[in-house]
């Protein structure tokens, strides 16, 4: 039995100041904490007070990262009571200078697990040092395209551990069963590679078919220890996150968020925004600026829909146009990897994005490119020209490499943008009227996701489950939110639509045969009832 500092250096049972005078007394803790005993509310005062005080957003994040060491439910509790001041800390933008800086601002702590081109042969035997063995949820990165940086090695962990307590603040996962991992197969960052403070492998990543064995052994470790677990793929670079999800999608429970996540939280907005705009899906075209995972995603789920709506295949994919660095996708280029070729038309080349939106005339333009200000004047004036009420989502994260800023899109659409970001911008004064921009950010869906992959034990996680998730997503919006010219729910009803997420994912795996848990007739009760809460309970 654990007592005394042993506790108070437990972070899934130290609670701190509040133990109760009881508590102190049979656990050896008292004279160990000054005498007050508070509430876990009084404690969330304290935190975000010092939070406050910190003189940078990062400090506020190395901050944060010790609290999650030493007090595991007030960490949640504060994300969970003040979701929209701490997501951005630990999560998008402010994780992406956590991720640069990575091997500087390192504390110890086994907040997750490496697996590195050194384990090779032996992944399994890594996997064993895990503590836990109900393990339901890992986020895994091989660190080679985090966010719009690129390559960031070693220093990708950020993401997992980021992306894992969203799964429990927001999605409501018991946090003791999550598991980050970080992929280490070398990095090609050579300005890491000559940091003294790297942390990583400093050699070229692996490529080709010894990639793919190592991918493959770590995922035969995970089905053997962790047969229970949905993994989920993060931040690979576009031809290997396609590559993985066909590999794996039919035989583990898996997704990529980078596409599959991201393509639900693209059509939530966009179904969202016909609320404003008044049009039907079956009438809209897309124009996507960049053709990594992010956008072909969004634009493979968005044909699926259309396709639900009644629209034959062939019609479908003419309402999907993508622009990469060579121009806009058309069936005349020999240079089209092969994630884009289905996208690819029977056009003339062009290369100029107004040339593109004149030619295409989209009701929507989004972008995921990495490049700031690509959405530049000329082209929104001209979606403007086009559209009463133009759409567009500007994706890339963090904020600095945003395609526009809100202000740009109010600006030069002369107010009648519907817009949406990756990474959050604040609220803005247009026409004498605030407005709050939409943040499109996958946390509206793959925490919801993966809860109710957990609830229904479903096998796989398949293309209709998200689309279910984004249409539950996009039922959450209220009229009031549309008014202030935003696309998605508040941040502080997150668990409301997770759990809406969540319902939704275990009829469709009921539906489909995949469900092996049996679900009871009261499923929203059910699923609510399921969820981790971090709230203090008697230590025995």
């Amino acid at each position: 039995v654990m007592r005394g500092r042993e506790i108070l250096n437990n972070p899934s049972l130290n609670r701190g100041t509040a133990f109760t005078r009881d508590e102190r007394d049979r656990l050896g803790l008292h004279g160990l904490l000054p005498p007050r005993v508070e509430t876990q509310e009084e404690q969330v005062a304290r935190i975000i007070e010092n939070c406050d005080r910190k003189p940078s957003d990062i400090e506020r994040y190395i901050f944060l990262m010790a609290l999650q060491d030493r007090n595991e439910a007030l960490f949640y509790r504060t994300i969970i009571d003040h979701l929209r001041k701490i997501m951005p800390l630990i999560y998008t933008p402010t994780v992406g200078q956590a991720g640069q800086e990575y091997g500087h601002i390192f504390r110890s702590g086994p907040r997750g697990l490496y697996v590195t081109a050194e384990d090779r042969g032996s992944i399994g035997r890594v996997l064993d040092n895990w503590a836990e063995r109900d393990v339901r949820v890992i986020v895994v990165t091989d660190g080679e395209r985090i966010l719009g940086l690129g390559d960031l090695g070693a220093n990708g962990m950020v993401i997992p551990l980021g992306k894992l307590a969203l799964y429990s603040a927001a999605g409501g996962i018991d946090p003791a069963k999550t598991l980050p991992i970080l992929i280490d197969v070398g990095t090609n960052n050579e300005s890491l590679r000559g940091d003294p403070m790297y942390l990583g492998l400093r050699q070229p990543r692996l490529t080709g078919d010894e990639y793919l064995e190592f991918i493959d052994e770590f995922v035969e470790a995970v089905e053997e220890r962790f047969p229970n677990s949905l993994i989920q793929f993060e931040d690979f670079s576009t031809p290997n996150a396609h590559k993985l999800l066909a590999r794996y999608r039919d035989r583990h429970c898996s997704f990529n968020d980078d596409i599959q996540g991201t393509a639900a939280v693209g059509l939530a907005g966009l179904l969202a925004a016909l609320r404003i705009t008044g049009g039907d899906l079956v009438d809209q075209c897309v124009v996507f600026l960049g053709a990594g995972s992010a956008n072909t995603g969004i634009g493979d789920l968005f044909i699926r829909a259309l396709v639900e709506e009644g629209l034959d295949e062939t019609e479908a994919h003419r309402r999907v146009w993508l622009i990469d660095s060579g121009g806009l996708v058309v069936r005349s280029r020999a240079d089209l990897a092969s994630h884009k070729r289905p996208f690819a038309h029977e056009h003339e080349p062009l290369t100029d994005l107004v040339e593109v939106v004149e030619a295409i005339a989209p009701t929507a333009l989004i972008g995921a490119t990495g490049h700031p200000g690509t959405f530049n004047r000329p082209a929104l004036e001209s979606m403007a020209r086009i559209n009463r009420r133009p759409i567009v989502f500007a994706l890339s994260n963090p904020t600095s490499k945003s395609e526009c800023t809100a202000e740009q899109a109010y600006e030069w659409t002369d107010g009648r943008v519907v817009f949406a970001s990756g990474s959050p911008f604040d609220m803005l004064e247009y026409g004498g009227k605030t407005v709050s921009p939409g943040q499109a950010n996958n946390v509206y869906v793959f925490p919801g996701m993966g809860l109710g992959v957990l609830v229904s034990k479903a096998r796989r996680v398949t293309r209709e489950m998200f689309l279910d998730a984004a249409r539950a997503a996009a039922g959450t919006v209220t009229q009031e939110r549309l008014d202030e010219g935003s696309i998605f729910p508040p941040l502080a009803e997150i668990r409301k639509v997770s759990a809406a997420i969540a319902v939704a994912v275990c009829r469709r795996a009921a539906e489909q045969g995949l469900a092996r848990a049996e679900l009871p007739a009261d499923l929203e009760g059910h699923v609510v009832a399921s969820m981790y809460r971090p709230e203090y309970t008697p230590v025995d």
